[in-house]
């Protein structure tokens, strides 16, 4: 993903530049690469590889490394272009999606060549050495037909303009897209019915609808000296407050006006209690998919020591604990207080498993645990980072499970661990967030004596 534009302070704005661009390679974060004639690198939205465009700027100034851009015209399209399905989709409008104008096939294909360019960029892995197959993989029940789109986003987290209006923020911008429905959210996050009603003195409402439970919950954020308005949705849900932050960094305190503080998710044969605020995949078939392939990959034995490192609400370290049995032990270790609780509460029947709250970079050190058979790490969008994965290798480890959402932080994190002797075995990358850029992708990891 690149850097923010750069250029000296006294370079006048390039913004509403137009160039007319051959369009190069996909990139990393929804954008392709092209150049105009001087030379100069933009990063171009709404547009496909090998088309002719007009580009216009949206950011950066005369003399900076390289330009945002958005494709205002299409001169010569390429074949995998087709009708955005969304009203809203396009330049200046919602940045929710990134590919609702690609082929959803196409979508996945852009992923796995941005996938690959960042394990050979940053971890100098090609698609064999990682012993990934190229692909992006559908998840089952999300192939649609072109100028279809599946629904899939079960939290929505709508902005509210100066009017009341429920919109979606535009792309890298505070500005509100008012919609009257998003095509990507979940058939119950629609049936809410949010953007149809308006929402005065709000600046944001979080819609949330529960996988394998009829849980739903709205999150409304006020203004500044903001009230809460009376809330009548099509559907019964529980309310919650969130407070800003009082630091930076800090998560937003939320506080409970109606019903429970909580929903409750189905996944890997277990009900899940997850807290304001706490994570969840946003996909519906998002966790299941997830344990079932991690679980494969570490092939779990009767009697292991494993760890769950940033284990959220404990859904790795619950299919573990069932997996190594009574005479295994399962450690998860969360930075969130609300999450670590949610965990503790929804494993408590499980007296093999151990949750300690903190970062994982202070906690781990001090447990005392020298040596470990598995280990599942799901680390935040920016990655792991040298010093966790150094004390990992140095626990020995059998297997090791990387949950990744971000490309990049896979790769630079799995230098990291080349550099103790642990090694890609295989590699696979799911496309749990159609229209959009992300994917999500697990490597299981090995030493490299092991890996044969």
């Amino acid at each position: 993903m690149p850097e923010e534009p750069q250029a000296p302070a006294t370079s006048p704005s390039a913004v509403g530049e137009e160039y007319e661009v051959e369009v190069g390679p996909v990139a990393h974060g929804g954008h392709c690469v092209a150049r105009t004639a001087e030379g100069q690198v933009l990063f171009v939205r709404h547009t496909l590889p090998g088309e002719r465009v007009v580009a216009r700027v949206t950011e950066g100034h005369a003399g900076a490394r390289f330009l945002r851009a958005d494709a205002v015209r299409v001169l010569e399209p390429a074949k995998d272009r087709i009708e955005a399905p969304c009203p809203y989709a396009g330049p200046g409008r919602c940045g929710g999606c990134d590919f609702q104008h690609v082929a959803p096939g196409a979508q996945r294909r852009l992923k796995a060549d941005v996938l690959a360019e960042q394990l050979d960029r940053l971890a100098g892995l090609t698609a064999e050495d990682a012993g990934w197959d190229g692909t992006v993989e559908p998840v089952p029940g999300d192939k649609v037909p072109k100028g279809e789109v599946p629904a899939w986003r079960t939290r929505v987290h709508y902005a509210i303009d100066p009017d009341g209006r429920a919109g979606l923020r535009r792309h890298r911008s505070h500005e509100v897209q008012p919609v009257d429905r998003c095509l990507i959210a979940a058939p119950e996050v629609e049936e809410l019915g949010v953007p149809s009603r308006r929402w005065p003195q709000l600046a944001a409402v979080e819609a949330i609808a529960a996988t394998g439970s009829g849980d739903r919950q709205v999150v409304l954020t006020p203004r500044p000296g903001g009230r809460l308005p009376l809330v009548e949705l099509d559907r019964p849900v529980s309310v919650l407050r969130a407070e800003p932050a009082r630091t930076p960094g800090a998560p937003a305190a939320v506080h409970r006006v109606h019903g429970r503080d909580f929903v409750r998710e189905r996944a890997a044969g277990r009900t899940w209690r997850v807290g304001a605020g706490g994570f969840w995949q946003v996909h519906p078939k998002g966790a299941d998919l997830l344990v079932e392939t991690v679980m494969t990959g570490l092939m779990p034995k009767k009697g292991d020591m494993a760890l769950d490192l940033y284990c959220g609400v404990g859904l790795f370290a619950g299919a573990l604990a069932e997996r190594v049995g009574p005479k295994g032990a399962v450690l998860g270790v969360e930075s969130g207080k609300r999450a670590a609780a949610d965990a503790r509460h929804n494993l408590a029947d499980l007296d093999r498993v151990r949750i300690e709250q903190g970062k994982v970079a202070r906690v781990l050190p001090r447990t005392g645990i020298t040596e470990a058979d598995l280990v599942v790490l799901d680390p935040p969008r920016t990655g792991a980072g040298r010093e966790v994965v150094t004390h990992i290798t140095t626990l020995a480890p059998r297997r090791i499970a990387y949950v990744a959402c971000d490309p990049a932080a896979l790769a630079r994190d799995l230098t990291y661990f080349a550099t103790a002797g642990y090694t890609p075995k295989w590699l696979r990358a799911f496309d749990l967030f159609p229209m959009t850029h992300h994917m999500e992708c697990v490597a299981i990891l090995v030493r490299a004596e092991r890996a044969a």
